[in-house]
């Protein structure tokens, strides 16, 4: 499955990163602790998340993630935007809470 397909099926809003929607994914993982995500996320995962500052995409790359969503309608600041489009990893955003989100996207891609 790619994130093209994530999106249109939990009806996601693409906010930057467009040039990565067909990254293929592999899961989920759920953390607002950046170490955390850091330490234990697996390339090809969508990170869900409620952090919006520029080190989420630091991760989001280092770890070769698939997407970032951002819940409850939390929107990415500049410079994430910025650093998102640069390393085309899509950041989406959902007004779903990250209980919502993650049970929907497990469902989906189990």
């Amino acid at each position: 499955m790619q994130v093209a397909d994530i999106i249109n099926k939990l009806e996601l809003e693409v906010v930057c990163g467009q040039s990565g929607l067909s990254r293929e994914v592999t899961g989920g993982y759920v953390s607002d602790l950046l170490s955390d995500v850091m330490g234990n996320s697996k390339e090809g995962q969508v990170w869900i998340t409620l952090q919006t500052h520029k080190n989420v995409m630091a991760i989001a790359s280092l770890k070769d993630l698939a997407a970032v969503i951002l819940v409850k309608g939390f929107v990415p600041d500049n410079d994430t935007v910025a650093q998102s489009n640069e390393e085309g990893v899509p950041v989406l955003v959902t007004k779903m809470n990250t209980f919502e989100i993650a049970g929907k996207l497990y469902e989906l891609i189990k």
